[in-house]
Order: structure tokens, then C-alpha cells, then sequence
């Protein structure tokens, strides 16, 4: 399984950054290939400063080894080496008007002293963080996402869905970060699902992705934009960090595990801003945003 499914990411990521560059029409993809110490290793690619794109990153790894103490206690085991695969993505557009993007896909093995497999699970999503609320582009993001879960389970999509809006939210802000998407974690193998229809549906959702968002950015790349509009993105963008370095599981275990530094920072934005105290004018597009995000709803 951890071969299959790494071949499936490598696949994806060649997928995703031809569709996205020829998206883009100017910029595309720089690859940098990385080592990691202690086992693995993984395959970076970023777009910059493009026509429509102003940073993104589409990124695979395969990284193994012992785990360390604080991964150990995290499990709740004493000894072990693990497997980790994953491809993982964030497009931050120039564009105020389109919606950053995030997604992974990923699976994990756990292993005892004498590498016997004692734990497998699959997890990942995809999530949208729009700057401005146009309804029928998350309706279409969701829609997209249920499409994908309902070809192996109806009750996936509304479950998934409540997954994700729980854990992309600024606890400290009291908001989401976005309009949220899909989050599933621990897939493991059981009695209904084996491990190989946990990976048809990972994969399900990991082949829908393009459908899902690159409508919305050919809709909305090519649309005018304000300063004021550009800033409120800027400032918006910050919500997007806080929540990758405070709450954000794939961050934190990166930087448990070792991981790149470069690949694990990779998702935050290059400009951004924090203004004390910023409150959104009462009746404005941009309130409007903010209510939605401290209310999730139901888009499907």
C-alpha cells in the first residue's frame, strides 16, 4: 500500500502543476528534490509571482525512520519507526477575488521493533479560504466534494464536511479560516472498509480537486480589484497564518519529525498584514465574509 499510494501522489503532483501552470500562463513550476535526515525524502514544487498566482506549492514526500519522543508519546507507544507519504498543496492567487486553496492526501504506517505493520490509516481533504463570499463558487466546491464522496458512501460528504469546519477553526479568533471543504483523519482499515476502498476513496477525492477549484479561478482571475480590496486579502491572509503556526496538525508534526523546513512553510502567503483591532465595515462585502466564517453553513 505505501508503494501504490505513492505513486499515486506522484502522479497527482504532475497532474495538478500542468493543469494549474497552464492556469497560470506565465509562470511555472520550480522543482527542487530534498533528502530528508533520518529517511526519505520528497519532491517541492512552487509557482511564484505569476499572472494569476501569486505563490503556490504543490508538494510530495515519502519520509520513514524512527519516530521521536514526542511523536512516541503523541501514539502512546514506547518504540517503533513509522512511514509517512503525502502530496500537499496551497495556491495563494493574486487576485482578491479568488479563493486560496488548500489540500492533502496522505497515508501512514506504524510499525513495532521488528517492522511488523501495527497501524495504517489514510487522511487529508481539501478546504477553500475565499477573501470575498461569491455563494456559487462554494456551492460549487462543495458540490464537487460530494460528488466525489457519495461514488463510496452517502453519508461521507456530511460527515466530512463537519469534520473539516471543526478543525479549520481560529479558536482564538472565534472563526473559520474559510468555507471550509472536507477533513477525514485515522482511515484505518475495518470491517466495512478495507484498506485498498480507503484508498479508492482518498484517491476519489484527490482526482476531483482540479474540478473543484479551477472553475472558480477562470471565473474570477481576470475580475478588477482595489487597493483597498488587495488589502483586505493582505489582512485576511494573516487569519490564514495564525492558523497554520498555532493549530495546524501537518505543521506541527513536520516540525516534530524533522521535516523541511522550506516544504512545511511552504503554504504561507508572501504579503501580508496584521492592522490592531481591524474590523470590517458594518454592511460591506467584507463583513459579510466574516459572518459567514463565524457561522459555518450548509452549502449542499
Amino acid at each position: 500500500m505505501r508503494a501504490k499510494f505513492n505513486h499515486y501522489i506522484e502522479k497527482l503532483q504532475d497532474k495538478i502543476t500542468s493543469k494549474l501552470a497552464q492556469v497560470d500562463g506565465e509562470s511555472l513550476f520550480v522543482e527542487d528534490t530534498w533528502e530528508r535526515d533520518g529517511g526519505g525524502g520528497g519532491r517541492t514544487r512552487v509557482i511564484e509571482n505569476g499572472a494569476v498566482f501569486e505563490k503556490g506549492g504543490v508538494n510530495i514526500s515519502a519520509v520513514h525512520g524512527e519516530l521521536p519522543d514526542s511523536m512516541k508519546n503523541y501514539f502512546k507507544v514506547e518504540t517503533g519507526q513509522f512511514f509517512a507519504c503525502g502530496l500537499s498543496l496551497v495556491i495563494h492567487p493574486k487576485n482578491p477575488f479568488v479563493p486560496t486553496v488548500h489540500a492533502n492526501w496522505r497515508y501512514f504506517e506504524l510499525y513495532n521493533s521488528e517492522g511488523e505493520v501495527q497501524d495504517q490509516w489514510f487522511g487529508g481533504g481539501q478546504d477553500l479560504t475565499p477573501y470575498y463570499l461569491f455563494e456559487e463558487d462554494a456551492k460549487h466546491f462543495h458540490q464537487v466534494c460530494k460528488k466525489a464522496c457519495d461514488l463510496h458512501d452517502d453519508d461521507f460528504y456530511f460527515q466530512y464536511k463537519k469534520k473539516c469546519d471543526d478543525y479549520f477553526w481560529n479558536a482564538h479568533r472565534d472563526e473559520a479560516r474559510g468555507v471550509g471543504g472536507l477533513f477525514f483523519d485515522y482511515l484505518r482499515p475495518n470491517e466495512k472498509f478495507s484498506a485498498e476502498k480507503w484508498y479508492d476513496f482518498v484517491t476519489e477525492v484527490g482526482d476531483h480537486f482540479l474540478e473543484a477549484y479551477v472553475p472558480i479561478v477562470e471565473k474570477r482571475k481576470n475580475m478588477d480589484f482595489s487597493a483597498a480590496q488587495r488589502a483586505w486579502q493582505e489582512i485576511r491572509r494573516g487569519r490564514y497564518v495564525e492558523f497554520n503556526l498555532i493549530h495546524d496538525k501537518g505543521t506541527l508534526f513536520g516540525l516534530k519529525t524533522n521535516g523541511r523546513i522550506e516544504s512545511i512553510l511552504m503554504s504561507l502567503p508572501p504579503h501580508v498584514q496584521w492592522h490592531y483591532n481591524h474590523q470590517a465595515e458594518t454592511n460591506s462585502p467584507e463583513e459579510e465574509l466574516i459572518t459567514v466564517l463565524k457561522n459555518p453553513r450548509e452549502w449542499v
